[in-house]
């Protein structure tokens, strides 16, 4: 009997085969990863150095440990090339293996900015934990504390922010909108993170982007489009993450921004299935979270185990890993017309988007709490 492969060994990947393990030990299941396979948790990775954590304190498992944990193969340091969905293989660099059923579990790339100088080469990304062993290595370089550039003030870029600020090194932060976490929070919650990193070593380079980065002795300089330059140690661009599309468009799936699945999970080839950050749902999109990963990966686990189940795609609130100022944030559909009311207490700001209708479509809040975060959800109408 061919294995179930799936193609991936991050968070979406592990958390399947977890999953269909516990409703099935015998079918045969294989994971092909480019890497060493080693389990962790990728939101772990804007949050770790405040915390003394190297790349290796942040694995859970070896390729051969989540093997034997999870009775599967794993073809670590393997290069998919193609999959024919006819014939049901993949082909890799080291042969092909044929499937019963393929689960696309690619993850996505960072977005390259088209930035010039004679440096843009060395502008990191941390979106694996070899990136992030990589950006450790080029801090401890550094003789004292480094001042660090980063690209993008958004959902990453303010944790990298905070955390590696909590961590006493000097950061600039760099956007083109006029406030931090301006596509996700409301003016006042940005407000608040902004104040909330005064006196500390956060610079705020807003309302302009990048333009070249070039090498300015041992360190690098960072040149804005309003013509104002960054010095810095290391720059690291958190401007977002594309889906990895690339080897199902090359099989003929049916792909948008990302690799476009039913609320089984399933791509538009029969057997084949996607979950995670390549995954783009008819209605919801792309979503590049762990709530909906998790979600997608129980129901789809069933299926598998030949009890198809839906994907459950809940609304709940993105969790905001800045310690200075924590959040929680459920923005609006974009596209909803409506205002943001802001509602202070000494406790907490509570932020909700109200449409034109007085329905509430969104919300954002600091100091956030279980009970308070419930309320909203509740109050949120779809």
């Amino acid at each position: 009997m061919a294995p179930i492969v799936i193609i991936g060994a991050g968070m979406a990947a592990y958390g399947l085969a977890r999953e269909f393990r516990k409703l099935d030990k015998a079918t045969p299941l294989t994971i092909v990863t480019g890497d060493s396979g080693a389990a962790y948790a990728k939101p772990m990775l804007s949050n770790a150095f405040a915390l003394g954590k190297g790349a290796a304190q942040l694995v859970s498992g070896s390729a051969e440990q989540m093997a034997a944990q999870l009775g599967a193969e794993i073809q670590a340091h393997t290069t998919v090339l193609a999959i024919d969905t006819a014939e049901r293989t993949v082909v890799t660099d080291r042969g092909s293996l044929a499937y019963s059923k393929l689960v696309l579990a690619l993850g996505a790339n960072p977005i390259r900015l088209p930035l010039a100088g004679d440096a843009a080469d060395a502008v990191l990304s941390v979106n694996h934990i070899a990136d992030y062993a990589a950006m450790r290595e080029r801090l401890a370089a550094i003789d004292g504390k480094a001042r660090v550039a980063i690209l993008g003030a958004g959902l990453i870029g303010c944790e990298f922010a905070d955390d590696l600020s909590a961590a006493g090194h000097q950061v600039t932060l760099v956007d083109p909108n006029p406030r931090p976490l301006a596509a996700l929070a409301a003016p006042g919650l940005s407000e608040g993170l902004a104040q909330a990193w005064q006196g500390k070593p956060v610079l705020l380079a807003l309302g302009t982007t990048a333009a070249s980065v070039s090498r300015s002795g041992a360190a690098l300089q960072v040149t804005l489009a309003d013509g104002r330059a960054v010095e810095a140690d290391v720059v690291l661009s958190a401007v977002g993450l594309r889906p990895s599309i690339a080897l199902a468009q090359s099989a003929q799936l049916l792909t948008r921004r990302g690799i476009v699945v039913d609320q089984y999970g399933r791509t538009s080839c029969e057997d084949v299935y996607a979950l995670g950050d390549c995954a783009e749902f008819a209605e919801a999109g792309v979503l590049p979270y762990v709530a909906p990963m998790l979600a997608a990966a129980r129901a789809i686990a069933s299926t598998l185990a030949g009890t198809p189940v839906a994907i459950e795609l809940k609304t709940d609130a993105v969790i905001v890993k800045t310690p200075s100022y924590r959040l929680a944030l459920a923005p609006p559909p974009v596209g909803t017309e409506g205002e943001w009311v802001h509602e202070v207490t000494e406790e907490r700001t509570v932020a909700r988007f109200v449409d034109a209708d007085g329905a509430v479509r969104g919300f954002g809040l600091s100091a956030p709490v279980p009970a308070v975060r419930q309320k909203l959800l509740a109050e949120l109408v779809a």
